[in-house]
């Protein structure tokens, strides 16, 4: 055993270890790891042991500072959202609105609400020091999986305090920088580990004798609940299993439960965990096809990169057929077809186009490929699939600019007309016999009188309470109420996102994402 000195101790107290107090959760996201605890405040009367000659830096921090909510990646100028996104929402209204809004499935409100938690913007009324909309932003980031963003929007921040530290570890936990995590943890003395956090990051740091030392004093103080005590000595000697587990089945697994199992050979499937954790399966450790799944699944969330998701299908050559390797496979074809010219790459290109769809990836490879669609031979060529992929690409206008339709009452021509900013009350919808968004597309395009709750927060200069409740109803018209849709358009082209409204439309259309 590689420690076995150490865990002849544990052994010795792990029957006597008492259950430790239970702490409730602290965010609305239940899965973050309590990886860190607020150091306790120096007594102003005492003075604090010093370790080795070395005096621990103390950071203070002004009561009237900055409030944490303004910290933003995006400028103004960038998203063409005013400073004053939230400053005339309360700050229980600006929380309760964002905590209500579903991580969306449809890309265009994805990238709309990404933009949201990224802009910089002045606090909420009345907001606290302690930056809760910012906690929030992060959270519903992390909600969708988009973990690169929630950790680059920490780092603009201050990662030094406990409530935005823990956050900041658990993605690090997630996308395989946890030795980074832990180094810098070691620089924060504002900040204590927990137990868990303690032990795991010691024996990343190759010191089992310290790690299983730390766990034997909190054995003994009685400081460890049963789950936590069975998971930290298996994971500080995973030589002592049996051949059975011996970690009971989690209710909600935590960042670094779920690494800590991986490292003694109990992972669980991140298929069947929240969509964070799929950023996991994206290490270089990981099994390509698991590697492609993750990629899949985050794209569809909105929180990884049309260029990321290239990456993965074309990082190797599928030895295998169906499902997966068929996408993967039809990726890389029209790679080379490319090369080979646009009517070879139009004959390939509706096998990827039904590969994108069975992943519901269509957007996400539309993006990658929009220069070649909406080049004239693609556009032009009347291939389905390169018409609808250049229609969900960012050049759509472009794509239908050079559309001639033979039918003005064919499928096509409605698409047209949102794709130009030319629908109308007469707009001829022939071709879309049955679909219930029809209504919706045109009324959010030409009418103006109906009840809007979202474009009234915006009247009421709540723009980011109104630019949240459109994302929710144009979502609520993916899941049972198609109505809603119209005036969730109707308010984005209030506040001049007419880029984003056609998108909307134009996806609500193409894609299927009502199931």
């Amino acid at each position: 055993m590689r420690i076995a000195q150490g865990l002849g101790l544990i052994w010795l107290t792990i029957a006597g270890a008492a259950v430790a107090q239970e702490r409730g959760p602290l965010s609305a996201i239940d899965w973050l790891s309590e990886s860190v605890t607020p150091a306790p405040p120096a007594s102003p009367t005492s003075t604090a042991p010093v370790t080795g000659g070395v005096t621990p830096e103390i950071t203070v921090q002004s009561l009237d500072a900055p409030s944490p909510d303004i910290v933003g990646l995006l400028p103004s100028d960038v998203t063409g959202l005013p400073t004053s996104l939230w400053s005339q929402s309360p700050e229980s209204d600006a929380l309760a609105a964002l905590r209500a809004t579903p991580a969306p499935s449809l890309p265009a409100l994805q990238e709309l609400l990404v933009q949201l938690m990224l802009a910089e913007a002045a606090p909420p009324s009345g907001a606290a020091a302690t930056g809760n909309l910012f906690l929030a932003r992060v959270d519903k980031l992390l909600e969708m999986g988009a973990l690169d963003q929630a950790q680059s929007l920490i780092e603009a921040s201050d990662v030094a305090r406990p409530e935005v530290f823990r956050r900041w570890f658990d993605a690090s936990l997630l996308t395989g920088t946890e030795d980074f995590a832990c180094t810098k943890l070691n620089e924060m003395p504002a900040i204590a580990p927990t137990l868990s956090t303690h032990v795991f990051c010691l024996a990343r740091a190759g010191d089992w004798p310290a790690a299983a030392l730390v766990l034997n004093n909190a054995l003994s103080l009685g400081a460890v609940n049963a789950d936590e005590q069975a998971l930290l000595v298996h994971f500080l000697d995973p030589e002592m299993d049996d051949g059975d587990s011996i970690l009971p089945e989690p209710t909600t697994l935590t960042p670094l439960e779920f690494r800590m199992r991986e490292a003694v050979g109990e992972a669980i499937p991140t298929a069947t965990l929240p969509r964070a954790f799929a950023n996991a399966d994206l290490r270089s450790m990981v099994a390509w096809r698991s590697q492609i799944e993750a990629a899949e699944r985050l794209a569809r969330g909105g929180a990884l990169s049309e260029n990321a998701l290239v990456g993965f299908y074309t990082a190797h050559i599928p030895a295998a057929s169906g499902g997966i390797w068929d996408r993967a496979r039809a990726v890389q074809d029209f790679e080379r077809a490319l090369a080979a010219g646009a009517e070879t790459a139009l004959d390939a290109l509706p096998a990827l186009y039904d590969g994108a769809k069975a992943a519901r990836v269509e957007v996400p490879l539309a993006r990658f490929y929009a220069e070649a669609l909406a080049q004239p031979d693609f556009a032009r060529s009347g291939n389905a699939a390169a018409l609808e992929m250049g229609l969900l690409s960012p050049d759509y206008e472009s794509v239908a600019a050079l559309q001639r339709p033979a039918n003005p009452n064919s499928r096509e021509a409605l698409l047209i007309a949102v794709a130009r900013g030319q629908v109308t009350e007469g707009t001829p919808v022939g071709g879309w016999a049955g679909n219930p968004f029809v209504g919706p597309v045109i009324n959010g395009f030409t009418l103006d009188d109906t009840p809007n709750a979202a474009a009234d927060l915006i009247n009421a200069g709540k723009l980011g309470e109104g630019l949240l409740k459109a994302i929710t109803g144009a979502e609520a018209a993916l899941t049972g109420d198609p109505a809603a849709l119209a005036p969730a358009l109707a308010a984005l082209r209030l506040v001049g996102l007419e880029d984003v409204a056609r998108r909307i439309a134009l996806q609500v259309l193409l894609l299927d994402r009502t199931g």
